[in-house]
């Protein structure tokens, strides 16, 4: 939940009246204190289920707003840690929380890296993706890693069909398409645009050899399915 210290709803209102990119940059100084960071617990749990896969030297946080991300590549990489985000507003608090990061101001969709990474990571931005732009980004992601290098991130459970926050979901998804129907510019967040199957066939056709593990850190639903899972693809030699 929101804290007392987090942002208003009027700047949360401006923000999702504005494009992404300055939606960000806008939100950037609160956004830490707003339910959309990545938890500390899923990001624990991602680095202890990727460490068995190391080691890495280099690695990338693929739109790496505030630096969350760089908690997992601190913990896993030998050298260097690199983040990548769009936003000047968000790159300015993760300079704040990774001084020895080096970031980037870059879209994601057009990489400015060789393929000098062995890990990439990226945490809760592929909902600022439409679907016919998942295979650029994963071909940018290809072509930053090297040979054998791995890209992981992790993937919550869908919720379960009636659920409140199955509704939830199809709401926010509901209104932030009438939102960029009738305003501009658009503001891309979509919750229900990232589908498992597609989206491991889509990163299989692009040269990456595919599995997903659950992190059975964060528990299972009472029907015995994993609230999250982990998906590692890793580039073919």
């Amino acid at each position: 939940m929101f804290t007392s210290r987090g942002p208003t709803l009027r700047e949360l209102a401006v923000q999702a009246l504005s494009s992404v990119e300055r939606g960000y940059d806008l939100l950037a100084p609160k956004f830490d204190l707003t339910p959309f960071r990545t938890p500390d617990r899923i990001l624990d749990e991602t680095a202890d289920a990727l460490r068995p896969l190391g080691p890495f030297r280099d690695g990338l946080d693929v739109c790496c707003g505030t630096g969350a991300g760089g908690r997992v590549l601190r913990a896993l990489c030998q050298e260097r840690v690199v983040g990548v985000d769009f936003s000047a507003g968000m790159l300015r608090e993760a300079r704040r929380a990774h001084p020895a990061a080096v970031l980037v101001r870059a879209d994601a969709r057009a990489l400015p890296f060789r393929p000098v990474f062995d890990l990439a990571v990226s945490f809760g931005a592929f909902g600022h993706f439409l679907p016919r732009e998942r295979p650029g980004l994963f071909a940018q992601v290809h072509s930053a890693l090297r040979p054998g290098g791995v890209f992981a991130f992790p993937v919550g459970a869908p919720p379960r069909f009636g659920t409140l926050p199955y509704w939830s979901m199809l709401g926010f998804d509901a209104v932030m398409r009438v939102r960029n129907r009738v305003w501009r510019p658009d503001f891309v967040m979509y919750y229900r645009t990232f589908p498992l199957g597609e989206v491991l066939a889509e990163l299989r056709r692009t040269g990456f050899d595919v599995e997903s593990t659950p992190l059975e850190g964060l528990g299972r639903r009472p029907d015995g399915t994993p609230r999250c899972a982990m998906v590692v693809a890793r580039r073919r030699a």
